[in-house]
């Protein structure tokens, strides 16, 4: 984005390819708190990053009740040890998660690759 120090929410949908809804969603869940000017939304730069930060904990599969919980740590606590605490604590979570769906993956691909050499055995 270029050097201004306000975003309208057009800007921010633009530089981040996110609907309007989705930045009002956001806003509403408490995760973003623009001004008003005018009876318009103005967004600084905390609000484009928090909105990064948003997106980013979408990528890791973060739920939103944990990208809150993240962003609440580091607002009353900007030291960042117990956010950072907290973050790898979620990543560790979900990576075991993600390693035990791999396993389950695994299992049932070699279980189907078991029935169809049964099924094909039994047509020849």
């Amino acid at each position: 984005m270029n050097a201004q120090s306000t975003y309208t929410i057009s800007d921010l949908s633009k530089h981040l390819d996110l609907t309007l809804r989705t930045i009002r969603f956001y806003e509403s869940e408490g995760l973003l708190s623009p001004e008003r000017t005018n009876g318009k939304r103005v967004y600084r730069e905390r609000d484009l990053v928090r909105l990064k930060l948003i997106l980013r904990g979408k990528r890791l599969g973060f739920s939103l009740a944990e990208i809150k919980t993240t962003m609440a740590l580091y607002d009353t606590q900007p030291n960042e040890a117990a956010q950072l605490k907290y973050v790898l604590a979620i990543i560790e979570t979900h990576r075991q998660e993600l390693l035990q769906k791999q396993q389950d993956i695994t299992n049932t691909l070699d279980e189907m690759e078991a029935v169809a050499e049964r099924i094909q055995a039994h047509l020849v």
